[in-house]
């Protein structure tokens, strides 16, 4: 008995020596998205926020002191041209029109009269010449009480809004002091924002920008440097700079909070590679990697980084314009792992 188990086990043990052995099951290729290489500016954008404000800015005041009887418009009210838009009292600026004129008309008639005393020889051409200064010297005045009166009344000098009311009703003012300030809708809008020295030194006149704001979610306007100023704002130490928007679809108004990209147009005569910010993994300041796909396989690369972008990674070395990196589900790789795209590579850019 014991002879056969021994003989059995031995057997047993031939037979499994004899069997092939079982081989590793192939591990799943990795399914990934993969970006293309592209070239961007080799410098960042210059970001900010502003206000938008129409273009020109007037200044509107009354031309004699007194007390405003009535402003009649708000802040943010739309004005047509010839609308008027505040009043003084007139009771005195009327009395004084009425003197002059009585004055002048006096005047008037008297040196009618010294002209028919001066021809029959009762008056000398002296007294004469008094009564003709002192009917030019009324009319002037009367021309002033006019001009004064006149300017007693505010009318909108054009089409636009009224960015800011300065008076209320029943305030006295000064000749000239600025009762309200309109913005002619024809000037088209500008955004004013403040730079730093480091960022105003890459701008020049004509550069692109892009204006988002919350106001308007979605959508993005367009325009272009306009006014570089020659100095800095002494109270803020920024420089203040305006950028002309091009005609919008969406309602602008005065006021409104936005948020500023410039485009330098001296950083983008020079260029890197850009690389999604998905596609870069272990960061730690300027270092990073990247896996690049070579022959369906995942290769890690070290990269150094430039700077980030709003949507990509500007690389300083590391990557080659062209070249394919993979995307989603990088994290999860190893260096040598073959690797299959699950779309066709999109275009990495700023």
């Amino acid at each position: 008995m014991r002879y056969l188990l021994l003989v059995l086990t031995l057997t047993s043990l031939l037979l499994a020596a004899c069997r092939p052995a079982e081989q590793p099951a192939a591990k799943d290729i990795a399914r990934v998205g993969t970006a293309l290489i592209t070239a961007g500016p080799a410098q960042p954008a210059v970001s900010t926020n502003g206000f938008i404000t129409t273009r020109e800015e007037l200044k509107l005041s009354f031309k004699v002191a007194g007390i405003v009887r009535n402003v009649a418009v708000k802040e943010g009210q739309a004005v047509r041209a010839g609308q008027q838009l505040a009043v003084l009292e007139l009771t005195e600026v009327d009395s004084q029109v009425e003197q002059a004129r009585q004055l002048a008309d006096k005047a008037a008639r008297d040196q009618v009269r010294g002209t028919a005393l001066r021809a029959d020889g009762l008056i000398s051409e002296q007294d004469l010449e008094t009564l003709r200064t002192q009917a030019a010297v009324s009319q002037a005045t009367l021309r002033s009480a006019e001009f004064n009166q006149k300017f007693s009344t505010i009318l909108a000098p054009r089409d636009g809004v009224v960015l800011r009311k300065l008076v209320e009703d029943r305030e006295f003012v000064q000749p000239g002091q600025s009762v309200l300030v309109i913005g002619p809708r024809e000037g088209g809008y500008i955004l004013r924002a403040g730079l730093s020295d480091r960022d105003i030194v890459r701008l020049r006149l004509g550069d692109p920008a892009t204006v988002t704001a919350d106001a308007f979610p979605g959508q993005t306007l367009k325009g272009r440097i306009s006014v570089l100023p020659g100095a800095a704002d002494p109270a803020s130490g920024l420089f203040q700079i305006e950028v002309a928007l091009d005609p919008a679809s969406v309602q602008l108004v005065s006021g409104l909070s936005a948020r500023l990209q410039i485009e330098p147009v001296l950083a983008a005569r020079s260029t890197l590679p850009y690389a999604p910010i998905a596609a870069v993994i272990e960061a730690d300041g300027d270092r990073g990697a990247v896996f690049v796909l070579e022959d369906g396989v995942a290769r890690r690369r070290a990269v150094r980084i430039a700077f980030i972008a709003p949507t990509a990674v500007a690389i300083a070395d590391g990557l080659k314009v062209g070249e394919t990196v993979a995307t989603d589900g990088a994290l999860y790789l190893e260096d040598g792992e073959k690797i299959q795209a699950v779309a066709p590579a999109i275009p990495a850019g700023p």
